[in-house]
């Protein structure tokens, strides 16, 4: 895994994730329902907190995927992930754009997690390219952070603790989030 240079992480105010490969290990579970043909993704819970820990941060967080999927925009609802964008390959950028614009962002202030050639173009443009263990080559290439956890087995959650601990906070963040969660039981034993 590679450091994140603490300047480039202080900078960023938006972290944008694909899904299929990234949130998920790519694979698709397809088996035939008695309403039709049904699909599914398996995702890791560390990414799930992580995410949240994330947003603790004060960064935002936004899908853009280049598959539709319910099961991914129901996996971002349950995360509390409001701008998730299922759009094709040729979409990615006009969303990513969209996403920057409604946080008052730039692409410099902007990461991106990827793992195939659909995502390069993003990858291209952003302030902090970044890619999963198991990138293709080509995205390799073109990120600057590439973790050591394959796509859907705590990739998310690698490259947000690598973001949050270069910018100085994932301890703090650790921290209070534990007393938040003791604070909880205290009040709920005391009732």
């Amino acid at each position: 895994m590679m450091d994140i240079p603490a300047e480039v992480a202080r900078r960023i105010r938006v972290v944008l994730l694909d899904a299929d490969g990234v949130l998920t290990d790519g694979g698709l579970y397809v088996s035939e329902g008695v309403v039709g043909e049904l699909e599914g993704r398996r995702f890791h819970v560390h990414d799930g907190l992580a995410i949240h820990m994330l947003r603790r941060a004060g960064l935002g967080v936004a899908i853009v995927s280049g598959k539709l999927s319910g099961s991914v925009k129901r996996r971002a609802e349950a995360l509390g992930i409001e701008e998730v964008h299922q759009v094709t390959a040729f979409g990615k950028l006009e969303a990513v754009e969209g996403v920057l614009q409604r946080a008052g962002a730039s692409w410099l202030e902007a990461a991106f997690l990827g793992d195939d050639l659909a995502d390069l173009p993003v990858l291209r443009e952003v302030g902090l390219p970044a890619a999963v263990a198991n990138a293709v080559s080509e995205v390799k290439e073109a990120a600057a952070w590439i973790g050591k956890q394959t796509g859907g087995n705590g990739a998310v959650r690698e490259f947000i603790e690598a973001l949050l601990a270069a910018r100085g906070e994932w301890s703090a963040l650790v921290e209070e989030y534990v007393a938040e969660c003791v604070e909880h039981w205290r009040a709920e034993t005391r009732d």
